[in-house]
This record gives C-alpha cells, sequence and structure tokens, in this order.
C-alpha cells in the first residue's frame, strides 16, 4: 500500500481563509496566516481589547494564494489582542496572546 501527500503550489485556494497565528501565546512574535482565493484589496489588522487599532500589518491590493505575515508585538505590554483579515465581502477576526 502507497501512501502520500500531494501538493500542487500553484493552485490557487478555492475559498478565503485565515489561520490562527503560530506561535500562540507568543512573545515577541508571532507569525499569521491566511489564503486568499481571489486577488483584491486586503488588510489586516491588530486590535486591542477595547477595540483600538494597535498594527496594521496588511493594507493594499494581494493576489490569490497563501499568505504569511510576522508580527512584532516587543513594544505592546501582555494581554489579549484580535487579528481581522478583510478582503472583498470576506472578513474574520481571531484572537491572539501576548505573554511576556
Amino acid at each position: 500500500m502507497i501512501t502520500g501527500i500531494y501538493s500542487d503550489k500553484n493552485a490557487t485556494p478555492s475559498r478565503f481563509s485565515l489561520s490562527q497565528n503560530y506561535p500562540n501565546p507568543f512573545n515577541p512574535s508571532t507569525v499569521i496566516q491566511f489564503n486568499l482565493s481571489s486577488s483584491g484589496f486586503a488588510t489586516l489588522k491588530v486590535y486591542d481589547v477595547l477595540g483600538r487599532k494597535v498594527k496594521t500589518l496588511v493594507n493594499n491590493v494581494e493576489q490569490p494564494g497563501d499568505h504569511s505575515v510576522t508580527f512584532n508585538a516587543e513594544r505592546l505590554p501582555s494581554g489579549v489582542y484580535f487579528y481581522r483579515l478583510q478582503a472583498a465581502a470576506y472578513s474574520q477576526t481571531r484572537k491572539l496572546l501576548l505573554l511576556k
């Protein structure tokens, strides 16, 4: 019996997705990955628990496919933060935890 994994790096994702950051909790930086199914304007922003924007990580036209962004929070205090991806009609928010 043969088992394998096939990965087509040229394939375009069939839908938008926002992955959980890794590592989480983190100190002082973490990686956020997302997939876009079509090109268009995208924003990825980080907010504190009061809803104040603390950092804009992406704010431009992005091509379809896999994307990865590193968030460095060395100047922020420990706590819970949220990151939100908006692209076309898609929007998703996830939580991250900074522990110093």
